[in-house]
C-alpha cells in the first residue's frame, strides 16, 4: 500500500515569532517523502511569507478574513492529499505527535482523529483565580473513544470522507469561532467517526494578554454563543431557541449563585467557576435571542 499523503496545515495571523518556533519543531515530524507543511496566512499583507520561505514550507495567503475562510482554503489546497492535519500557530507538537496521529488514523480508519491539547502558562504566572476557574481546561476523552465533536487545533481529517460528504467550514462562524465544532459535529451527523488519541499531544503556550479575567470571561461568553448558534444551524425553530434560552438562564442563575457563594466564603474555586458558568450561560441566552459575538473581528 502506498504511503498516504499528509498535509499539516497551519493557519496563522500576525504571529511570526510563534510561527517560526512551530515550523522549527515540525521539521523532524514531517519528512518530505510522506508529509508537507502548508501555512495559510490570513494577513492580506503576507506577514508570514518571510518565515515560511526561510523554513522552505508551502505558503498561501488567504485574504478573506476569518477562521472559516482559512480552514476552507486548507481544504482547497489539499486536493491531492489523503489526510489534512490542523495545528495552530501558537502551539508546539509533543514528541512523535504527527506519527501518532497518522498511525491511529490508519489503524482505525476513522473520519477524523483528535489529539490532546495541554495549556502551559508562562513562568511566574500565579493568578489562582484563573487557574481555579479551569478556563483553559478542555474536555478529555479516553484513548480510542469516539467523540461527538472536536476542536481543530489538533485534528486529523480523512479527506476522502470530507470530500465525499461535501463538508465545508461555515463562513457565518468565521469571526465568532465555533466553526470547528460545527464542522466536526457535521462529520458525525454524516455518519463519520471521530476517534480520540490523547497520546498525540500538542502544547498551547498561553499568551500573557489572555491571562486576565476580562479575556477569559469574554471567551466563556463567546463559547456559550457559538455552542447555541452551531446547534441552531440545522435545528431552527422557536421551540429550540426557547429551550436554549431556558438552559442558558438556568446556567446563568446557578453560576451567579456559585460566584456569590464563593465571594462570601472566600472560595477562589467557587467564585471563579461560578463566574465562568454565568458568562457561558449569558452567552447561551443571548444566542437564543439571535445574538453573535465577533471575537476575531480584528482579522480585517
Amino acid at each position: 500500500m502506498a504511503e498516504p499523503r499528509i498535509v499539516v496545515a497551519v493557519p496563522t495571523f500576525r504571529r511570526p515569532k510563534a510561527l517560526d518556533s512551530l515550523l522549527m519543531a515540525l521539521r523532524d515530524q514531517t519528512p518530505a517523502q510522506t508529509a508537507r507543511v502548508l501555512v495559510i496566512d490570513n494577513d492580506p499583507a503576507g506577514s508570514a511569507a518571510e518565515v515560511c520561505e526561510r523554513h522552505s514550507v508551502d505558503y498561501v495567503c488567504e485574504p478573506s478574513a476569518g477562521l472559516a475562510a482559512v480552514r476552507n482554503r486548507a481544504l482547497d489546497e489539499s486536493r491531492n492529499d489523503d489526510a489534512l492535519v490542523f495545528i495552530d500557530d501558537d502551539e508546539l507538537p509533543g514528541e512523535d505527535w504527527l506519527p501518532t496521529l497518522v498511525e491511529r488514523w490508519m489503524s482505525s480508519r476513522a473520519s477524523a482523529v483528535s489529539g490532546r491539547v495541554e495549556s502551559r502558562f508562562p513562568e511566574g504566572f500565579s493568578d489562582p483565580w484563573i487557574r481555579a476557574g479551569g478556563f483553559f481546561s478542555r474536555v478529555a476523552f479516553a484513548d480510542g473513544a469516539t467523540q461527538p465533536f472536536a476542536p481543530t487545533n489538533n485534528l486529523l481529517l480523512d479527506l476522502s470522507f470530507t470530500r465525499s460528504k461535501g463538508l465545508r467550514f461555515d463562513p457565518a462562524f468565521g469571526m465568532s469561532g465555533g466553526e470547528d465544532i460545527l464542522f466536526t459535529t457535521q462529520i458525525v451527523a454524516a455518519g463519520g467517526t471521530i476517534v480520540s488519541c490523547p497520546a498525540a499531544l500538542v502544547y498551547d503556550d498561553v499568551a500573557t494578554d489572555r491571562l486576565n479575567r476580562s479575556w477569559v470571561l469574554r471567551r466563556a461568553y463567546r463559547v456559550g454563543i457559538s455552542t447555541v448558534r452551531a446547534d441552531l444551524v440545522d435545528r431552527r425553530g422557536l421551540a429550540r431557541r426557547a429551550r436554549w434560552i431556558a438552559r442558558g438562564a438556568a446556567r446563568l442563575a446557578a453560576g451567579s449563585g456559585r460566584w456569590l457563594w464563593g465571594s462570601l466564603s472566600r472560595s477562589v474555586k467557587h467564585e471563579a467557576r461560578g463566574a465562568r458558568a454565568a458568562a457561558r450561560g449569558a452567552g447561551m441566552v443571548m444566542a437564543g435571542f439571535g445574538a453573535d459575538y465577533a471575537e476575531y473581528a480584528h482579522r480585517r
